[in-house]
């Protein structure tokens, strides 16, 4: 076993073992409190940028299957963890975690104090980091990781988003229609008949999408197609969609200016739906401001609350900044507050007063789970049917 160590752009310094692939690298540093989903973690766009320290301490105790890919391969610059489990017991495993990082290239430390560094990332926030096996002089990775520009103002968004437009017509997998099936496999899946079920075409702006986002709309009766996230207003209303979604991404929302003008055109004249950054984006393009949350929110267990009727639902969030709408929004404000997170009161879903526009800053897709929020998709459908 090789040794590796993670340093902090504050000087704080953790060693531990290699795994996953030797070498280095640099990234902010998040925590995410999630007992289970790793997998779909490490591939979720949303991470690009960042290397993710799992609370739970032992992990990988499931393997790893390729049904669960949140996109086509890890998104996250470096994975730090507690105890890797060398034999995963999950009968859907295809390899390990540790085979499966080395061969995507990703870096990863174990064998250090987790909860030390997550109490450390509360009390001092998120930062830069950096994960070496190769280089073990701490002086000269530290210089090199306050060398390291931060998220702030990088455009991560071009480095995640697809390339050309494509279709998507996989829905939820459901273990009813064939529970021995592995999903992720044709005859597992759930493949609704697009010409017969899907009542509403819905244009995707692909800021870095999780596959359970495009596979929640197609199950709620969306014919999907799914748009790079530079593409012009003018060209997504030409194919005249019935709606529009805003999707989840990484890093600044006020570093894609560009998403933030076609969504200013697009306002008033379709029915939009924005999800994470998407909701994010929305915000900016409505006129408010977004900004960096001490150690953002990364895991399955954040309290919202409905404010409507003050109804708690347990959520999935992955996600650094935050949309600043005042609380107490004026009657005559154009947008409605409608989420609030019941942990530090940040804002986390708005709607239009008068326009078919909401936004959530949760995933109501979240994979494993929960899914309390699940309901949203089909709140986009029936906006789009008035």
């Amino acid at each position: 076993m090789n040794k590796a160590l993670l340093v902090l752009a504050d000087g704080t310094i953790f060693e531990g073992i290699s795994f996953g692939a030797a070498g280095e690298t640099i990234a902010e540093v998040v925590f995410n409190t999630s007992m289970t989903g790793y997998q779909e973690i490490l591939t979720d766009p949303s991470y690009a940028g960042q290397m993710v320290a799992m609370t739970y301490p032992l992990i990988g105790n499931c393997g790893i299957n390729e049904a669960d890919f949140e996109s086509v391969s890890p998104q996250a610059a470096g994975f730090i963890i507690k105890e890797l489990s060398h034999i995963p017991s999950n009968w859907r495993s295809q390899m390990t975690l540790d085979q499966f990082l080395i061969e995507h290239h990703i870096v990863g430390i174990q064998g250090i104090d987790t909860r030390a560094l997550t109490r450390h990332i509360r009390a001092a926030g998120a930062q830069q980091g950096i994960i070496s096996s190769v280089d073990l002089d701490p002086r000269s990775l530290m210089e090199r990781v306050r060398s390291a520009p931060g998220l702030i103002g990088r455009d991560l968004v071009k480095q995640v988003t697809c390339s050309k437009m494509y279709t998507w017509n996989e829905g939820y997998w459901n273990w009813r229609f064939n529970p021995k099936a592995l999903p992720g496999t044709p005859s597992a899946h759930f493949y609704p008949d697009i010409a017969q079920t899907a009542s509403f075409k819905v244009a995707v702006y692909d800021y870095g999408i999780k596959h359970n986002i495009l596979r929640g709309l197609v199950s709620a009766g969306c014919e999907v197609s799914i748009y790079p996230a530079h593409t012009p207003a003018e060209q997504i209303l030409e194919t005249a969609p019935d709606g529009i979604f805003l999707s989840n991404g990484p890093g600044d929302p006020a570093a894609v200016p560009y998403a933030i003008e076609n969504v200013k055109k697009l306002i008033g004249r379709k029915p939009i739906f924005g999800i994470c950054l998407g909701h994010q984006i929305l915000g900016l393009a409505l006129g408010y401001g977004t900004y960096k949350l001490k150690f953002g929110h990364h895991g399955g267990n954040q309290p919202v609350m409905q404010l409507s009727n003050r109804k708690v639902e347990i959520t999935a969030q992955n996600h650094g900044f935050a949309v600043d709408i005042p609380l107490k929004e004026s009657a005559d404000s154009p947008v409605k507050l409608t989420h609030i997170n019941l942990n530090d009161q940040t804002v986390e879903g708005m709607e239009h007063r008068q326009l078919p526009i909401f936004s959530v800053q949760y995933h109501p897709e979240a994979s494993p789970g929960p899914h309390d929020a699940n309901y949203l998709f089909h709140r986009f459908t029936d906006m789009m049917s008035k």
